[in-house]
């Protein structure tokens, strides 16, 4: 296969930004797939124009933007697709901000409640079955004040599991991630956990009758709940603290 080659770069204030766009470029022309081993770094700092200091520093960028990947003794790889990247920097810059925080929150509920439809036209018995059992051990857990933030991750996942959309399920899990890891910087802690549970018990029994209007209400009602926690937090001095969250 004949790769084409990459266009000299013209001088920038911004050296290693062009770098990292002729990168991509380069990548996108070629159709090279995750887990392709680019030329080394001489060869690219040649096409480039530019020297390997300033090739190194696009590198390390795209690194930390997930697209690649080096490999200490091997070489540089394309990396495949992850929204790790987009998580980290989003709970990070989320940080206290509780304003931010109920954002995120309002984009989860809008995806999920918008969503649900076809969750109710397509699932299957297993799903369903799936879910039934989740929620059970997130009763157990609750019954004895434990927390149970995978299993309920892990809800929120095989509610559009069966859509076969991956990019959608990524996305979910991006949310409630980004959340999650948010959550760390304030106290939203859960005050009735056996609450929560019923929350999550009750949408699958609208799920299951094939109710759609009453999936939706329970889900927005799940999401009311954790605004108010939100909400309350606002005019709280708590910050930190290792108590259940509510997500």
């Amino acid at each position: 296969m004949t790769l084409k080659s990459m266009k000299p770069l013209t001088r920038a204030p911004l050296l290693h930004v062009s770098v990292q766009e002729s990168l991509r470029a380069y990548i996108d022309d070629n159709g090279l797939a995750p887990g392709t081993l680019l030329p080394a770094e001489g060869e690219l700092a040649t096409q480039l124009g530019v020297s390997r200091n300033s090739l190194r520093e696009g590198i390390k960028a795209l690194e930390s933007l997930g697209v690649l990947e080096t490999r200490r003794g091997v070489g540089i790889f394309v990396k495949a697709f992850s929204f790790e990247p987009l998580l980290d920097n989003l709970a990070y810059g989320l940080g206290g901000a509780l304003r931010q925080i109920e954002e995120v929150l309002e984009i989860r509920r809008t995806l999920e409640v918008g969503l649900i439809g076809k969750t109710i036209d397509v699932i299957g018995e297993e799903d369903i079955a799936e879910l039934r059992a989740t929620v059970n051990r997130m009763r157990a857990h609750a019954e004895r004040g434990e927390t149970f933030a995978e299993d309920d991750q892990l809800f929120h996942r095989l509610l559009f599991r069966c859509q076969d959309n991956e990019t959608l399920v990524r996305l979910i899990d991006v949310f409630w991630l980004a959340f999650y890891k948010a959550s760390d910087f304030v106290n939203l802690e859960n005050a009735d956990p056996m609450a929560t549970w019923r929350d999550h018990a009750a949408i699958v029994d609208a799920i299951e009758a094939k109710d759609l209007e009453e999936a939706r209400r329970r889900l927005d009602r799940h999401y009311e709940g954790i605004a108010r926690v939100i909400a309350n937090n606002k005019t709280s001095s708590n910050v930190g603290g290792t108590h259940e969250k509510t997500v």
